[in-house]
This record gives C-alpha cells, structure tokens and sequence, in this order.
C-alpha cells in the first residue's frame, strides 16, 4: 500500500533529488527506478511511473544524468540511468540548502473544521477510511522495517539513514493514524449525545 505522492514528510524535496540519490544508491533502466519507487522509496517519496519517466528525460536534458544501452537476457536493450558529475553537483548543492518545514495541510482537516454544516456519520465514515488507510501503511512500513532492518542499533552508514527515513514514515503515519482515532472516537460521542437530545426533545 503506498502513501500520497506528497506525503508530507519531506516537503522541501523536489523528485529530481529523489532520482538523483536513488540512480547514486545502484544506476537502474527506467522501469527498474519505478519499481524501486514502488517498493521501497515510495516510504518517503513516492511518484507515477509517468512521472519518473518524464523527469528522467528532462534530466537527461540538463545533464544530471546519462543512460547507456544494455543487452538482456532475450529482451530488447534495456536504457539504464546513471548520475553525471553534475548530477552529483547538483545533489552536494541541494544538501546544503536551509529546507523550511511546510506548514501542516489536511484536507480532511477543514471538512472536520465545517463539521457542524454537513453530516456527522459521512464524517465519521471518512476519518474511518482514513484510520484504516493510515494503519495500513503503518503495517507495511513495518513489515518493511523487520526485513530490512532487523537489528537497527547495528546501523551505520547508508543503511542507517534509510532506516531513520523509513521510521520518519512510521512515526508520522502511527500519529496519523492516532489523531484520525482520536476523532472518530469524539465525532461517535457528539452524534451519541445530539441523538439522545432529540430522543428526549421527542418525548
């Protein structure tokens, strides 16, 4: 299950940079960055298949990156991606920059401030599916936490920045998925209570 494409995380970061360090991390043919970004990368930054492929091509433009063709195994040439020394540049420069944290935007979060104009259970419904989405990639990042970093106080190096991305991830959805709860179980208690108020209105 894969989170939003801005999933908020790392708001500063364009995907050029998250090409740029996944190509540095092993060079890969486009379908290949994809998949990657479908099983891994996406815990923090995730993106279209369209979309990758259309940013490879503009970097290819500029120059951060450059492909070569490679034979396969009984398939067609494959057209595999690999960081330029200005990509690399490029990279180093982006690192240094200041990033400002993006300010907190929820969606859900201004249907919850117009609650009182709509319906409560169409509300609660929607924080439901969203509890539900939230705990879902909980689980996921955690499955992917116990098989690819099962002794995590042993990390050093890039293995123990990928972990400290992937428990970013965790932490962020776990408080999510807490604050979606937190509402459910409140918006139950007012419709509980407006129910029992006309219930004794009636009477």
């Amino acid at each position: 299950m894969q989170p939003r494409v801005d999933s908020g995380y790392f708001p500063g970061m364009a995907l050029e940079h998250a090409i740029l360090i996944t190509l540095e991390e092993r060079p890969s043919s486009g379908y290949e960055l994809a998949r990657r970004f479908d099983r891994s990368v996406g815990h923090f930054w995730a993106a279209t298949h369209q979309q990758i492929y259309r940013t490879l091509k503009r970097m290819s433009e500029i120059r951060w990156v450059t492909s070569h063709e490679v034979p396969g195994e009984g398939r067609p040439l494959r057209k595999v991606y690999e960081v330029t020394d200005e990509g690399r540049d490029e990279f180093v420069r982006w690192l240094s920059e200041n990033g400002e944290p993006a300010p907190y935007r929820q969606e859900i979060a201004v249907k919850l401030r117009g609650a009182s104009l709509g319906s409560l259970p169409t509300l609660i419904a929607e924080f439901t599916r969203h509890r539900d989405l939230h705990a879902g990639w909980v689980a996921a990042f955690r499955r992917m936490e116990q098989r690819d970093f099962p002794d995590p106080a042993s990390l050093t190096g890039r293995r123990l920045h990928h972990y400290l991305v992937l428990s970013g991830g965790i932490q962020s959805e776990e408080m999510l998925f807490a604050w979606c709860d937190q509402v459910v179980a409140a918006l139950e208690r007012e419709l509980s209570g407006t129910s029992s108020q006309s219930a004794a209105a009636a009477g």
